[in-house]
């Protein structure tokens, strides 16, 4: 029986290592042990950050709603805003109200005005 190495398997996973820490600096791209620790911990990171993304956007969406809302009423804040679109029965999600603030600031105008219709008198 002849002998077996794991020459080609081995050489193939420290290309795809050393591939994947094309970059970084110093022995953390040449080396395959310290390229190793590399590339699992930018796998960590990748992974958290897919998540804060997230987070991230929401928070933009409602920062940019917030600031055309007041702009367009200076009594009405955010969080009223979002009870009154409930209440008018508008399903718009935050992602397209912040864009429509942006780009569209008349249709989002009278998304306002509907909702402002719509609100509970205080």
């Amino acid at each position: 029986m002849s002998r077996i190495t794991s020459g080609k398997v081995t050489h193939a996973r420290h290309k795809k290592v050393l591939k994947a820490a094309k970059g970084y600096y110093g022995r953390r791209s040449k080396t395959f042990r310290t390229a190793t620790q590399a590339v699992d911990k930018a796998n960590q990171y990748a992974t958290r950050d897919r998540k804060n993304r997230k987070r991230q956007f929401r928070a933009l969406w409602i920062q940019r709603i917030n600031a055309a809302v007041r702009a367009h009423d200076a009594e009405m804040t955010y969080s009223r805003f979002i009870n009154a679109l409930s209440n008018a029965g508008i399903e718009v999600d935050r992602k397209v109200l912040a864009d429509l603030a942006v780009h569209e600031p008349a249709a989002f105008a009278a998304i306002v005005d509907q909702a402002k219709a719509a609100a509970p008198a205080a």
